[in-house]
């Protein structure tokens, strides 16, 4: 039986630019990778829970706060190279991430020392341009962009421009 996914997909345009709100996981194993290592901010849930409720549930563990409130996108579940089977729930809202902060989970670091110790599910958010989204996410989470662009046709996917 696979395991079950579910999250939001903030989006909004800035001066004519689609932009998506992602984080970065916490926790060492992720630490020092960057493109290819975001994920639209999700958790895991059970069969027969209500995938929206979940992703609501998901997005206030790991930002400190609720989903914005604006028009929702459901998009169908896509299942991900994990076998994982993820729901996305785009929501067109803005956001101040200054404050966010994340849930934590703890873990024996360095692995077999005996210690234990706390990491944030989320170390960090930001909003990004589309096509910088693009590189950033994971490759599983992308199909959700082609989703939201294919949706909101018409809006730029903005130049992915320096690294920020």
């Amino acid at each position: 039986m696979p395991k079950f996914s579910a999250g939001v997909l903030l989006h909004r345009v800035t001066d004519g630019v689609a932009e998506v709100l992602i984080g970065h996981p916490g926790g060492p194993f992720w630490a020092r990778k960057d493109d290819g290592a975001w994920s639209i901010p999700k958790g895991e849930h059970e069969p027969d829970e209500d995938p929206w409720a979940a992703a609501q549930r998901e997005f206030a563990e790991e930002l400190g706060c609720a989903v914005p409130e604006g028009p929702r996108i459901a998009f169908d579940a896509v299942k991900q190279p994990s076998g994982k089977v993820l729901t996305v729930f785009a929501v067109n809202a803005d956001l101040d991430v200054a404050d966010a902060h994340s849930n934590t989970f703890t873990l024996e670091w360095p692995k077999g020392s005996g210690r234990l110790q706390e990491f944030p599910e989320l170390d960090r958010v930001a909003w990004f341009a589309v096509a910088q989204a693009r590189r950033k996410l994971l490759k599983g989470h992308v199909v959700f962009l082609d989703l939201l662009m294919a949706h909101q046709s018409g809006l730029g996917e903005g130049d992915p421009g320096p690294e920020g």
